[in-house]
């Protein structure tokens, strides 16, 4: 299956976001999702799963001075 991670195309068995975001390694108390321009509530992300051609943008945050 193909998808685009932040504008990248990759390719990936199907999964849940829950589980890239484990996949990559990710912080789930500092990201947020964006599907398909739509924000996905955290407590979705186990529940929804990818499809071919999805858009995802994978936002961290992360504090400094």
């Amino acid at each position: 299956m193909e998808f685009f991670v932040n504008g990248i195309k990759e390719s990936a068995e199907p999964c849940s976001l829950a589980q890239l975001v484990e996949r990559r390694g990710l912080n789930p108390g500092s990201l947020v999702i964006e599907l398909n321009q739509q924000i996905i509530k955290q407590q979705h992300w186990s529940t929804t799963m990818l499809n071919e051609g999805d858009r995802l943008e994978l936002l961290s945050f992360v504090g400094g001075g």
